[in-house]
């Protein structure tokens, strides 16, 4: 069931959401959260947009479980990940991250950092290697399984990292401008395929973005400003 669907039934089912949260660096000193509140339905695609520094960043890498909060809770379908012993654990089954620098290790192959996630979350290799293919194939990624990172192209690389995030089958993508690295061309490939494939996944898909032509194409586009959530709409 698409958000669409889910809001006309009135079924929508809440998998991420952020209550009062703050966060700040520099012990104290700078504040990038100020009381944030936030959701995402299943099945919605939700652009974050603002200017740098906003929080944008902050809080994807709070829901990806990469920091925590100074208060506040975030859960991630209904389970409170700031208080779960194994957060950890928990996330690598239920969230996938796809970043701006793709942060893959350029002296594995494609393949390798790909399976990286699989033998963290314990995942037979059989299965593994049946996903890696599926992923590849669905990316045009098949013939540069073999090839190391820093052979790839800048849209392979960033194709790579979609694979990667997606290794698991998470149900829900947080994407850290996924296109800001990227030419206007290569940008507009990649977004479209991240579109296909989260639509095809069934995936809940949250991304900060600079880009308001991207942003416009999600579901709904949230704005933040100063720490804060000031606007929310429905982009389309």
């Amino acid at each position: 069931m698409n958000s669409t669907t889910a809001q006309a039934n009135g079924h929508e089912r809440i998998v991420l959401q952020a209550e009062d949260v703050w966060k700040s660096y520099d012990e104290g000193t700078i504040t990038v959260l100020k009381g944030v509140n936030f959701k995402a339905v299943e099945g919605q695609t939700v652009a974050l947009c603002g200017p740098s520094g906003c929080g944008k960043s902050t809080l994807l890498h709070l829901f990806g479980g990469l920091d925590e909060p100074d208060r506040g809770s975030l859960s991630v379908n209904n389970i409170e990940i700031n208080r779960h012993r194994d957060r950890l654990s928990l996330l690598r089954h239920e969230v996938g991250f796809v970043f701006q620098l793709h942060n893959l290790i350029p002296d594995l192959t494609l393949a390798e950092n790909c399976l990286i996630p699989t033998v963290a979350a314990g995942i037979d290799h059989k299965t593994a290697q049946a996903r890696l293919r599926q992923l590849t194939d669905r990316t045009g990624l098949s013939h540069r399984l073999n090839h190391r990172i820093q052979k790839l192209s800048g849209g392979e690389r960033q194709r790579t990292a979609l694979c990667r995030a997606l290794m698991n089958k998470p149900k829900i993508l947080l994407a850290d401008e996924p296109t800001g690295s990227l030419d206007e061309q290569s940008s507009t490939t990649i977004f479209e395929l991240l579109l296909d494939l989260v639509a095809t996944e069934g995936v809940t898909l949250v991304m900060a973005t600079h880009d308001r032509n991207l942003a416009q194409r999600c579901n709904r586009l949230v704005e933040m400003r100063d720490g804060r959530i000031h606007e929310s709409e429905n982009a389309r």
